[in-house]
């Protein structure tokens, strides 16, 4: 793309376009996981709606490939394509909470820290995630689970609205009640239909909540999993927890005895009563497994929770993960997570197994596009390390470890633990019975795949 064209380009959106001659073009390609090295052609940080519609009329008309970015994490790197268009949500960043309403309009570049942090403003949250620098637009087209979904359900249960710019570039909002066939398909269907500008939440009272860290040591890990796999399902929805394999941080509130060991463990998120009484009733049976070799719980403000990983994984580091969707924890997948534990590749590295129960599965199988209503657990092996010559190691133990799992797995996985590499099978695997509709609904809004740079749903597909 010549310097004419970036110029005109720049003569119709407010927001900055930025090419490869550009001075600040390798900071604003750069992407959270730098596994991914790519050079679009151009750059357009759109500043509102009308950039956004600009930038998708001017791809068209062009013939350019167009890729798009939210506001954060993009783990697969599906935003960064060589030679394309880069439209970049990044300016539109912004929240306005409703507290009599108990709603949230968050702009389409923003990052769950910025929602979490207006919405405690006023006594209020939303499920999603678990990093305050994930992006709200990725998470929540994809179906969104966090620290609060046993609790409030799915991120897509609380959606009320979004405002989505087509591949003709018009813009609507997608509600039950306006276009409700692209609002079913955009409550889990990913970047597949448009670019989401807006959305609105539903937002519930959460202020302070109960965090717990448990860790046991590695040869626990069986009689830790039999445990948890009986106790969390049967919890009161309040009590959230996710089960990880890890090397401790050094650090508080870690004792240096622990620190770089390999451990397992559960990190607990309560929306409970937190006063000290309360927290040593809801975990009092951390110990019924085995002995922690470290427990610790406190109340802690909910945005304070959603960053607490912020620092220990930044953006920049290598990443590759894989993942599945999971309804039991058999004891040949044990043995795989006991064997995979022991062989982590670098400090950074790890498991998680992120539930998927309580009240999202209250919500109907065909209600949302989300098709794994009946997962127990969502599960993610994420290989990270800060240097990239450890990049094939960190592929091979994740794919290696995923290999091994996949077969007590229930087939498919969370669209966003897809990696790029993954094939359109497993896409399909994701989507199970809904697949056929989603392509109906493709076909209606992109007829011509505009949108395809993404866990891809082409509009011609069969059911």
């Amino acid at each position: 793309m010549g310097g004419t064209a970036v110029e005109a380009l720049r003569e119709v959106m407010r927001g900055e376009v930025i090419g490869p001659e550009d001075a600040g073009y390798d900071e604003a390609r750069q992407i959270y996981n730098a596994m991914i090295d790519r050079r679009p052609a151009v750059i357009a940080r759109c500043a509102d709606t009308t950039d956004v519609r600009a930038a998708v009329r001017y791809a068209r008309e062009t013939g350019m490939d167009l890729a798009v970015r939210g506001g954060g994490h993009s783990g697969g790197g599906l935003c960064l394509v060589d030679g394309s268009l880069m439209i970049d949500l990044s300016g539109i960043r912004w929240v306005r909470v409703d507290p009599a309403r108990r709603t949230a309009l968050v702009g389409g570049g923003s990052q769950l820290g910025d929602l979490d942090h207006e919405a405690h403003g006023f006594g209020l949250a939303t499920p999603a995630g678990i990093m305050s620098t994930t992006g709200v637009g990725g998470l929540t087209l994809g179906g969104g689970h966090g620290h609060l979904t046993r609790a409030y359900g799915l991120t897509v249960d609380n959606l009320l609205a979004v405002d989505v710019v087509l591949a003709d570039g018009t813009v609507v909002t997608a509600s039950a009640d306006e276009h409700p066939d692209l609002f079913w398909a955009l409550r889990g269907g990913g970047g597949n239909f448009g670019v989401a500008t807006s959305f609105t939440y539903a937002l519930h009272p959460v202020v302070d909540v109960g965090l717990g860290v448990t860790l046991w040591e590695p040869e626990h890990i069986g009689a830790v999993l039999r445990w948890y796999r009986e106790f969390l399902p049967a919890a009161p929805d309040e009590l959230n927890g996710f089960f990880a394999t890890l090397t401790v941080a050094p650090g508080p509130p870690f004792p240096e005895e622990i620190h770089h060991k390999k451990m397992c463990g559960v990190i607990w998120c309560s929306t409970g009563p937190t006063d000290e009484e309360s927290l040593a009733r809801t975990f009092a049976a951390v110990a019924d497994p085995a002995p922690p070799a470290f427990h610790f719980a406190t109340p802690i403000p909910y945005p304070a929770l959603q960053a607490m990983f912020d620092d220990l994984i930044p953006k920049g580091l290598q990443w590759y993960w894989r993942g599945d969707f999971f309804d039991a924890i058999p004891e040949e997948a044990i043995d795989v997570h006991r064997t995979f534990l022991e062989n982590i590749p670098t400090e950074l590295s790890t498991m998680h197994l992120y539930p998927v129960d309580g009240a999202a599965h209250r919500v109907g199988a065909m209600d949302t596009a989300w098709a794994y209503r009946d997962a127990v657990w969502s599960g993610v092996i994420g290989a990270i390390s800060p240097e990239p010559s450890d990049a094939e190691a960190l592929r091979t133990w994740a794919v290696d470890y995923w290999e091994a799992l996949h077969p007590t797995s229930m087939g498919g996985a969370y669209v966003n633990f897809l990696g790029a590499d993954e094939t359109q099978d497993r896409v399909r695997a994701t989507y199970r019975g809904h697949y056929g509709r989603l392509a109906e609904v493709k076909k209606t809004y992109d007829p011509d795949n505009v949108f395809h740079h993404n866990q891809n749903i082409a509009p011609d597909a069969e059911g």
